[in-house]
């Protein structure tokens, strides 16, 4: 190469060349996918040095050519840009001289509070010289040098957190639950503009700004902000100086904000700091957050507050724990507005927090008095993916007046006229996936049955006289349902908890152990057992009877008859007992007069596994169905009869069928390994 193409390209480039390996780890993508980019495609970029076992790149034809190639599944941003994978490499490669920095043995932190220093100064006008040896200096101006603004640069020194193993990533507020919060935020000042054109923002416990950065901060009027942590706070203040925010005043505690005369605003905004475990028995929880925004609400404000969804989750006990007890004085007072259950996984670097938006009113209108409106976001990230779409739907549920008939959306009285009408005061949990039924949106269930009774028919021609002749209609009438925490608590059903077994105390002789692998289908039921000996160690163990019904409630519901007791529970297995079954088996044994059942123990089992409670589930890491939240119809007695009478027949076939596929199998299997270890030879019979 000529020295004269070298100096074009010189002053051209602007990142020193990169590596294979740096183009994997700035793209963020594998290594074989690099190998493939260059090997397939012509176009890519040719090598301008290096050898031939480190060759090095121009990064910035690189990132030219990855312009080309979106992202995979990436949501489209507002100005209808595709993401590509040229944005990850550019981004990336205006931090790495930054990121390569902790490796000199400054801390994630120091870094972070001096680059946003040196950025608040030069947006400012004092942009300092880089000494000779100043590589921090050098990093920024390169940042600032390749980024449209200093609040642009700020923002990627942020994002940093994570890549730094910085705890600062650890209580950054989603970016999605921002968005959120800001959608929301909006349309409250679009729809109240003729009365406040420009309402006053107050942001509790605000980090490094994520919500206050969400807002739009153009329309509204006195911008306050709260961070107790040093170290926050002073971030903040570099932040705001380097998007030229001048009017957004920053205090230490909310004593000193109250000192100065803020005692309410038209928004507050809240996305406190966790700390780990959960504590409910705390007085200042999480929820005492909520308590200090609504405190702080003027006449018609409107706070949203982020919290950990096991606050809303705890069901009342004997004596109410403090998080109980603050929860039902908001419901009381008429304070929340909107519950809105987010995403699992939401947050990037705490994957096992379960997470809750609560949106507190200071004032309710007539309309909305009395009410909560639940919406389940988790459902509807599952139906539109966590975009902008996801927000604009969550923020119409939360704000539409006319509620369409939907399984994610629900008002619910805080108090029921009658005693038996669902309020929310009632102890139980406030989560929307537990208290949202979810029959199938949009199902014909008429014409479902009808079809899946056809192709029984003709996959099943021995039982075709016995499935046409069951009978099914449509009902006039809807049907009331109640919660299994009722029944129980009624004494119509007992609950059988499961109990953990030391694994070398399970052998192959004793009782029926019933575990995880068993309901899964993992393991057959029967091959694990315990011994009487073993099991007189643990006391507390269930044992079932006849006709209890097994119920593992992970990953969706599934459910089993025990036909014959004697059945060892292992948790998170549960048992339901019946308590009048034994009472119903016997009287029907002796002879003596039956008295028709509330429900008998097939009904139960498929009853609780419908989709209405399959859909319950919450939990970020093991998605677990609240077992006493279910629901069951009340049938009247012939109906549940019957159900019982056919269910038990399907049952019988069922497992007729099963034992045929068994021997099938088992005869299969038992060919295969006499052939594989020659000693076997199959022959056909030939036809008569």
């Amino acid at each position: 190469m000529s020295q004269g193409n070298q100096r074009t390209r010189t002053n051209r480039t602007r990142f020193r060349p990169v590596t294979l390996g740096e183009i994997k780890e700035l793209a963020r993508v594998g290594r074989p996918t690099v190998s493939n980019w260059r090997r397939r495609h012509a176009s890519f970029p040719a090598a301008m040095g290096g050898t031939d076992n480190k060759p090095l790149f121009d990064a910035e034809e690189v990132a030219e050519w990855l312009d080309t190639r979106p992202v995979p599944d990436a949501e489209q941003r507002e100005d209808g840009h595709v993401p590509t994978y040229g944005d990850r490499f550019r981004a990336a490669l205006r931090l790495r001289r930054l990121v390569a920095l902790k490796h000199d043995g400054i801390s994630a932190e120091t870094l972070i509070r001096s680059a946003l220093s040196l950025i608040a100064d030069t947006a400012a006008g004092n942009r300092r010289a880089p000494a000779a040896s100043g590589q921090l200096e050098q990093a920024v101006h390169e940042l600032l040098d390749s980024t449209e603004t200093p609040g642009a640069a700020a923002d990627a020194v942020l994002g940093l957190a994570g890549r730094l193993e910085s705890d600062l990533a650890m209580d950054a507020t989603p970016a999605v639950v921002a968005e959120l919060i800001g959608a929301l935020v909006r349309r409250r000042v679009t729809a109240g503009e003729a009365e406040c054109a420009r309402p006053s923002v107050i942001n509790l416990y605000a980090g490094t700004g994520d919500l206050l950065f969400a807002l739009d901060r153009g329309r509204h009027g006195r911008i306050t902000a709260m961070e107790a942590d040093t170290l926050r706070r002073e971030l903040l203040g570099y932040r705001l100086l380097a998007h030229g925010e001048r009017g957004v005043e920053l205090y230490a505690d909310v004593a000193a904000l109250r000192a100065d005369g803020l005692t309410a605003a038209d928004v507050v905004v809240v996305d406190p700091p966790f700390a780990a475990g959960e504590r409910e028995t705390d007085e200042d929880g999480p929820l005492s957050r909520a308590a200090e925004a609504l405190a702080l609400l003027g006449p018609s404000g409107t706070a949203y507050v982020v919290v950990p969804s096991w606050t809303l989750a705890r069901q009342r006990t004997g004596v109410p724990s403090p998080n109980v007890r603050l929860r039902e004085h908001l419901l009381i007072e008429d304070a929340v507005a909107g519950i809105v259950q987010l995403p699992r996984r939401i947050h990037p670097f705490r994957t096992g927090a379960e997470l809750a938006l609560l949106v507190l009113r200071r004032d309710a209108g007539p309309a909305e008095r009395g009410l909560t409106r639940l919406v389940d976001g988790d459902r509807i990230a599952l139906r539109t993916g966590l975009g902008q779409h996801w927000a604009e739907c969550v923020t119409d549920a939360l704000t539409t007046a006319d509620l369409p008939a939907s399984e994610e959306v629900r008002d619910i009285p805080v108090t029921a006229a009658s005693p038996r009408g669902e309020q929310l005061l009632d102890g139980r949990s406030l989560l929307p996936a537990h208290r949202l039924a979810s029959p199938e949106p949009g199902l014909d269930h008429f014409g479902a049955s009808l079809d899946a009774r056809r192709e029984a028919a003709a996959a099943l021609p021995a039982l075709r006289e016995w499935i046409g002749g069951l009978g099914i209609a449509k009902r006039e009438s809807p049907v009331p349902h109640r919660r299994l925490d009722e029944h129980v608590r009624a004494g119509q059903l007992k609950l059988l908890p499961g109990h953990r077994i030391h694994s070398e105390d399970i052998a192959d002789g004793g009782l029926v152990v019933v575990g995880r692998e068993e309901m899964l289908g993992t393991l057959p039921i029967g091959r694990r057992r315990i011994a009487p000996e073993a099991l007189a160690d643990y006391p507390q163990a269930a044992v079932t009877e006849r006709g209890d019904v097994l119920l593992l409630a992970e990953h969706g519901v599934r459910t089993h008859v025990d036909v014959l007791g004697g059945c060892v529970l292992l948790a998170p297995v549960q048992g339901l007992r019946i308590t009048a079954y034994a009472q119903h088996q016997q009287q029907r044994a002796t002879g003596g007069p039956v008295g028709g059942l509330w429900i008998g123990p097939y009904p139960l089992a498929r009853l609780l596994a419908a989709p209405r409670n399959q859909l319950r589930s919450s939990g970020s890491l093991v998605r677990r169905v609240s077992v006493r939240d279910m629901d069951l119809p009340q049938l009247p007695p012939e109906e549940i009869t019957e159900l019982e009478a056919v269910l038990t027949e399907i049952d019988r076939h069922r497992t007729e069928v099963r034992r045929q596929l068994d021997a099938l199998d088992t005869l299969a299997e038992r060919l295969a390994a006499g052939v594989a270890d020659g000693a076997l030879a199959l022959r056909r019979r030939p036809s008569r």
